[in-house]
């Protein structure tokens, strides 16, 4: 069985439909990125596979229940890290995730919790005295308290810095090892593609793309991008496809042997230099964009993206 099977989702608030209609399946075990802009209506889907929010039509299943249906048998098992949560801040660490781990039937270890979100120093703490990115942490263990199957997390990583940011993702990668299924919303391009398995991208209440970061990235093209620098007054080779973008140019091709050959051969026989000369693959943060505004361009007037 599935973690999550979604099937024609539709949520609509008064005569503005925020979901049409999607289709999306995770599978158990795996970790899955839905990715969009703000208003795509990636909060409004996750809120409604958390039982938090009632659909207006379709079909959801969340390991195996229907979150419509507030059933304790499936809030037992599963695990949340919402935008913005609340514990008492007067408690310590580890007495907050003491607390959170007796409302379930069979909890994880408290200190195993506190060790797997990286408090481990902190433990003792109250949580009033923790820095922004050590609070965020507090989310992720009372999310875990009670050993879920199933983990969502709601850009977990917002406020953190660089080095605390990559500590999360290991803790999200051995959560995954563990077998957990990780259902994972983020603005940021280089989580999602270092962490997901597979991912959707969302626009305008539509599922514009679904695979893996490396078939989004391959499925357009062309695929590779060149992006240089040339002296005032000098112009660009003909017939390679180079446009103007800022102070420099760029091009992308399918080809990027036999262009990056024809445009440096150019440059050596003009006595030319091609500065800050970059060569790279398409990013998913470039197909991202290109998906949305295409969804977005392709909106009906009024529409919300």
């Amino acid at each position: 069985m599935s973690a999550v099977e979604i099937r024609g989702l539709r949520k609509s608030y008064g005569s503005f439909e925020a979901v049409r209609g999607i289709d999306l399946t995770v599978e158990t075990g795996e970790v899955f990125a839905l990715l969009g802009p703000n208003g795509a209506g990636k909060t409004t889907t996750v809120e409604i596979l958390e039982g938090h929010r009632q659909r207006s039509a379709g079909d959801v299943s969340v390991l195996g229940h229907d979150p419509g249906r507030h059933e304790r048998a499936l809030k037992e098992r599963m695990g949340i890290v919402l935008q913005q949560t609340g514990v008492d801040e007067y408690l310590t660490v580890r007495e907050v995730v003491q607390m959170v781990a007796g409302y379930y039937p069979a909890p994880r270890d408290v200190d195993e919790v506190i060790g797997l979100a990286g408090l481990g120093e902190q433990r003792d703490q109250r949580v009033n005295k923790l820095s922004g990115g050590q609070k965020r942490r507090v989310d992720l263990a009372v999310a875990l308290a009670g050993d879920p199957e199933l983990l969502f997390l709601d850009e977990p990583t917002t406020g953190f810095d660089p080095s605390a940011r990559r500590q999360a993702w290991e803790t999200v990668r051995g959560l995954a090892s563990l077998g957990k299924t990780i259902f994972l919303t983020t603005h940021f391009m280089d989580e999602a593609q270092a962490l997901a398995d597979r991912l959707a991208i969302m626009a305008d209440g539509r599922i514009v793309a679904t695979g893996t970061a490396n078939e989004l990235i391959g499925a357009s093209t062309p695929s590779t991008h060149v992006h240089f620098r040339l002296v005032d007054g000098v112009e660009p080779p003909a017939g390679l496809g180079v446009h103007a973008a800022a102070s420099a140019y760029e091009l992308e091709t399918t080809e990027p042997t036999r262009t990056l050959h024809e445009l440096t051969a150019w440059a050596l026989s003009a006595g030319v230099e091609l500065h800050d000369l970059e060569v790279g693959r398409r990013s998913l943060e470039d197909v991202y964009l290109q998906l949305t505004a295409d969804a977005e361009s392709d909106a009906p007037a009024g529409a919300a993206s």
